[in-house]
């Protein structure tokens, strides 16, 4: 139910005194631009109308003599009645004509509270209904809009410069050993929250799933057989070596072979045959491993025991100090970076981030559903506390001042109406005179 407010208590010479403050208060800059065309205006106006009243005037007196002139005291005695109406009309909306306290004028200041609570519901149920603004906000596609935008190069460089600015003053206002303090027993609770082995389980339940480690064991394969072949003479004296003095090197260059044969062999077939069954050792293994990470009492007791033995070593709180130290420098660095240095990491990444959402219809649709949803639910929730605001907002207001700000947004335009008025006036009165002329 829209809250009425209470209506503004009568004007008072404390109120009427006030009244130029208050006016002052509202003034803007094109206020006196807007005061002179309204006066020019004003001033057309009322001169069409006294120009019918003076022709009215003449030809009333000169009709008794000259017949014909009866057109026109006709014409202007219509216009004069259309131009007096229209400027009661008009002068009413705002003030009493003629300071004459006449019923339903100066409408503006007296009837102000109940304009602003059918504005405020006016926007409630027109502005801020739900089909409204799903309709205006999913016709504006702001997440395709703002994907486009992260996309150019130069918008990731406004944000990325604007976040380290922010960043760099915060430290710079912040002792720096109170900040390392920080970080590091941040850094540390964070650690002791997390349970290692489930967490690692979890990970290679990923890589798995996606059957990600056998292409880590095709590359761990590629690099052994690599490893060998750079590395031949090495083997060859470590077999030279461990041989007994009485071993004939030729025995030992056939030993060398067949040990390199063999390994290269069994690389090759490994990384040449995806049912090779150290493949399926390997991922037996591995899917062993991982549940045990997740669900062995024992493992994930032992993976928490070394957690807590390394939080302890003194290197931790060394590795944390880099970590810290390396974070701090690139924030300073990309907060005072040359405007024409080329784009780094953190631009690049931006841009590239909006550029693969633009590629993605799905998602972008799923985020456009998502601000439209959550907009029109926040607005829904809100917009009968909108309404209240417009109308507390208006019953708040001066009457007099409220007349003269509505006065000068609109008045201008509303003198057309009074010239108008004057001019359909005249012509309809002359064509009743012509009318009743032909009649007789």
């Amino acid at each position: 139910m829209t809250h009425i407010p209470t209506p503004s208590p009568p004007a008072t010479p404390d109120r009427v005194s006030g009244l130029s403050e208050a006016a002052a208060r509202w003034s803007r800059p094109d206020d006196a631009l807007r005061q002179t065309q309204l006066d020019s205006m004003k001033r057309r106006a009322t001169g069409l109308v006294l120009l019918a009243g003076v022709v009215f005037v003449a030809a009333r007196i000169l009709e008794p003599s000259v017949p014909w002139v009866g057109f026109i005291r006709a014409t202007a005695e219509a216009s004069l009645v259309g131009g007096l109406a229209d400027w009661f009309a008009v002068t009413a909306l705002f003030r009493h004509p003629l300071g004459l306290p006449i019923p339903h004028t100066a409408i503006v200041a007296t009837r102000k509270d109940r304009l602003g609570r059918t504005l405020g519901n006016f926007v409630q149920n027109h502005f801020l209904a739900r089909d409204v603004l799903t309709t205006r906000l999913r016709g504006m596609r702001i997440a395709e809009r703002t994907a486009r935008w992260l996309s150019e190069v130069e918008n990731g460089r406004r944000i990325a410069r604007a976040v380290a600015s922010g960043l760099a003053k915060t430290l710079e206002s912040l002792s720096d050993d109170d900040l390392r303090t920080m970080v590091q027993a941040g850094v540390s609770e964070r650690l002791h929250a997390i349970r290692v082995a489930p967490a690692l389980g979890r990970t290679l339940s990923l890589v798995v799933a996606g059957s990600r480690h056998q292409d880590l064991l095709s590359e761990a394969v590629r690099l052994a057989a690599q490893t060998i072949s750079d590395n031949r003479e090495l083997i060859r004296d470590q077999v030279r070596s461990e041989s007994p003095w009485w071993v004939p090197g030729v025995v030992d260059e056939k030993i060398y072979q067949r040990i390199v044969t063999a390994v290269e062999r069994l690389l090759r077939d490994i990384s040449t045959n995806p049912s090779h069954p150290l493949r399926a050792a390997f991922d037996t293994a591995l899917r062993n491993f991982i549940d045990r990470l997740q669900h062995s009492a024992d493992v994930i007791a032992r993976a928490e025991a070394m957690k807590e033995e390394w939080l302890r070593d003194p290197a931790f709180a060394r590795l944390s100090d880099q970590l810290w130290e390396t974070t701090r420098r690139a924030i300073l660095g990309y907060a005072t970076r040359d405007e024409g240095a080329s784009p780094g990491a953190l631009e690049r990444g931006i841009a590239a981030f909006g550029s693969a959402v633009l590629t993605n219809e799905t998602l972008l649709a799923e985020l456009d559903e998502a601000v439209v949803d959550v907009v029109a639910s926040v607005v829904e929730e809100y917009r009968q506390e909108v309404a209240n605001l417009i109308a507390q907002t208006v019953a708040s207001w001066d009457p007099a001042a409220t007349s003269q700000r509505i006065e000068l947004a609109i008045g201008r335009d509303l003198q057309f109406i009074r010239i108008n008025g004057t001019l359909v006036g005249g012509l309809v009165g002359l064509v009743l005179y012509t009318i009743s002329r032909l009649w007789r």
